[in-house]
């Protein structure tokens, strides 16, 4: 076997081995009813690896991963699949706020009926605040058609702002809506949407919809954001390393005595046969990992890849965690897997983009 395979060899074994040795992501308080038994986190993460089996398998599966990382980064060879394959995603580079908003107008339709301010856990009562729900419902069809797309996303921060400072900080757990939001307030509605169809007629010379729509007036205006488009693939790609890194920190390595009460409450163990505190303390480890790769922008659209596989076995896997819930972190994840690392990331350093030192091509309006 030549050196470049076994280099991509290693890589592959290392990814498998991670994901068999360390669990999901998830929301712990999305699938679980308060809290677990208050455990001081360094006491349990240093009680858990200093069982030898836990240590080797935990260490193991790290050392794979990194030894196969550092092989590919030092042979670094051009595969002609890989290539193509992010020739191919640049192209659908104008279908991005088409995903983005899909994944937050779903949503935020979805909090608007069920009643919850972004996240699941912040409910509301429908039939005392009727001004909540049309809210959110409205601004959901707003974003889901692109119907005054920018203006819509506007006020979905205002809200997210609103319910963050003044009525509780647990809005914190649907952070993702803030990177999706502030990437379609720059981007727009896209194609296919009603801000589309609506400029294109009211631009045609003679339309009678042109003589009272005052929107496509503004086009120049709203224009001035066009030299941000290409900080999008940032934002998103930040945005949803910052959520991975509270997920696994906070919600994972800092309260174990609730994670742990998810390994129970899903028998995790026959699933994966180790120790649940190794559950635990891997689910951290593992999405704060990824979350730091998606920050630094290393390795970006393996990481999100690897995001992407993750949300969908936590989904199939945890039966009644709230589908709607991750569909903003989908959306996020396919976007930035479609788009790559943008600007300010290790890849545009280290990495072959396919289309010189601007891979991520989001058309203009």
């Amino acid at each position: 076997m030549s050196l470049r395979s076994r280099s991509i060899a290693a890589a592959a074994f290392a990814l498998v081995a991670t994901l068999a040795a360390r669990p999901a992501a998830a929301h712990v308080d999305y699938v679980t009813e308060g809290s677990g038994d208050p455990l001081d986190a360094i006491a349990f993460t240093a009680e858990v690896l200093s069982d030898p089996l836990n240590a080797a398998v935990f260490g193991g599966s790290g050392l794979l991963a990194v030894v196969g990382i550092a092989a590919y980064l030092w042979v670094r060879p051009t595969i002609v699949d890989v290539v193509v394959l992010r020739e191919t995603l640049a192209g659908y580079g104008d279908l991005v706020p088409w995903m983005l908003r899909l994944s937050v107008g779903l949503p935020l339709v979805g909090a608007g009926f069920q009643g919850y301010l972004f996240a699941p856990t912040l409910s509301f009562d429908t039939g005392s605040s009727p001004l909540l729900r049309v809210l959110f419902i409205g601004l959901g069809f707003c974003v889901l058609f692109g119907l005054a797309t920018r203006i819509a996303s506007a006020i979905g921060l205002l809200a997210y702002a609103w319910v963050l400072l003044a009525v509780d900080p647990g809005v914190v757990l649907a952070m993702e809506y803030v990177p999706v939001l502030v990437a379609l307030a720059i981007l727009g509605g896209g194609r296919p949407s009603a801000d589309d169809m609506l400029l294109a007629v009211a631009s045609t010379p003679g339309s009678y919809y042109g003589r009272i729509d005052p929107v496509h007036h503004l086009k120049s205006f709203l224009d001035a954001a066009a030299p941000l488009r290409r900080y999008v693939p940032t934002v998103l790609r930040v945005g949803m390393g910052v959520t991975f890194v509270y997920l696994g920190l906070v919600q994972k390595l800092a309260d174990p005595g609730s994670a742990l009460l998810v390994v129970e409450k899903y028998d995790l163990t026959s699933v994966v046969p180790v120790d649940p505190g190794l559950w635990v303390v891997g689910a951290g480890v593992t999405e704060i990992a990824v979350g730091l790769a998606l920050i630094a922008g290393f390795f970006t659209r393996g990481a999100a890849a690897l995001s992407f596989v993750l949300f969908t076995t936590t989904l199939f896997g945890l039966p009644d965690d709230p589908v709607l819930a991750h569909v903003a972190l989908f959306g996020m994840a396919s976007a930035v897997f479609t788009l790559g690392s943008g600007p300010l990331a290790f890849d545009r350093w280290f990495g072959r983009p396919a289309l010189g030192d601007d891979e991520s091509v989001i058309p203009a309006d």
